[in-house]
């Protein structure tokens, strides 16, 4: 056994050091914040650890039957948002929660609340669990300004209000990407110390990327400056090679890759879903919050994702995030689209 190579293990960034790191930046900080993340991160590593065995456990398409011991058993989407809603509550730390598993907005009980809303996607992707495709959680946080009882109102904000907002991939490694609004972080779960570690620090996204991400089903349904686009990423004009693409179809995958290799990634509307198919406040907010951070942009085919105001929580938008190049090139053609209207 290495025992230097083990010692020196133990002078990793963890994600718990690193967020205590930096609420050490905030003197008036009473630590909430540090205590809701890890009760995120807790989830996180309780969904992951769920996934790994989905196949073996049966886990996979069963909710509702009962096993041998007469339990029900739980599909792992319905699992996923038992965990997070439990592991949110219980931090003492949040007033308003709104899943994607859940019609209605969850309001905490006065005795556990807390001063902050979280929304998420308890388990984006799910219908690709069968075939091993990585999936994952999206989250973003909102915190409510003064001590009113909480109400919608407090989540239905834009999305350049959001505090943090981040991602956990469920894939050949366990990922979790995070912004508290000072760049973005990712970090690497080490199975063996049941830790997150830093591994991407500081990420930033290429100014222009060589891949675009898309869902080339639709096409027949796309307006016009969305099929241009496509259509000139595989067949530009200016002379340059065409753009490869992937499209894996489990946004936390697509996203993850634009984030790391560049590139763009487009959900827009069509005929079929005119208001785009991708939900505001826990799916477009916190990718966009994170593409932004890390020097992307984020467009919803009218204006900038994040200064869009919902006004139901499971309200729908068209989205196109990416490198900033490559998200200017998309805005250029709904401004000449407009400008013939």
């Amino acid at each position: 056994m290495d025992h230097a190579a083990d010692a020196h293990r133990t002078d990793l960034m963890t994600i718990t050091r690193f967020v205590l790191n930096e609420q050490s930046k905030y003197p008036e900080s009473r630590g909430d914040f540090t205590i809701l993340l890890n009760h995120i991160v807790l989830g996180c590593k309780f969904v992951c650890s769920a996934v790994n065995k989905a196949g073996l456990a049966k886990l996979i398409g069963l909710a509702g039957e009962t096993n041998v011991q007469g339990e029900e058993q739980k599909k792992l989407d319905v699992l996923s948002n038992e965990v997070f809603v439990k592991a949110l509550v219980s931090s003492g730390r949040t007033c308003i929660l709104v899943s994607e598993e859940d019609e209605e907005a969850t309001f905490v009980d006065p005795s556990k609340r807390g001063r902050y809303c979280v929304v998420f996607d308890p388990l984006d992707g799910s219908s690709n669990i069968d075939c091993g495709v990585s999936i994952g959680t999206i989250f973003g946080i909102y915190m409510i300004k003064d001590n009113h009882e909480p109400t919608l109102d407090d989540v239905l904000q834009p999305g350049k209000q959001m505090l943090a907002a981040g991602y956990c991939m469920y894939g050949s490694s366990c990922t979790l990407v995070l912004s508290t609004g000072e760049g973005v972080n990712g970090f690497t779960l080490d199975p063996s110390l049941g830790e997150f570690i830093l591994t991407h620090p500081d990420i930033k996204i290429p100014k222009k990327g060589k891949i675009y991400s898309v869902n080339e089903g639709n096409a027949k349904n796309w307006d016009g400056p969305t099929a241009k686009y496509v259509e000139k990423c595989k067949f530009p004009k200016d002379g340059s090679s065409s753009k490869s693409l992937r499209y894996i179809g489990s946004m936390v995958a697509d996203v993850h890759r634009t984030l790391l290799y560049g590139g763009i990634f487009l959900y827009p509307a069509d005929k079929k879903s005119p208001s785009g198919k991708l939900r505001v406040l826990y799916e477009v907010f916190p990718m966009s919050f994170l593409m932004e951070q890390a020097g992307g942009q984020a467009f919803t085919g009218k204006q900038r994702a994040l200064d869009l105001v919902p006004t139901k929580i499971h309200e729908r938008s068209p989205i196109f995030l990416g490198s900033f190049d490559d998200v200017e090139d998309i805005k250029a053609l709904y401004a000449a689209e407009g400008k013939k209207e």
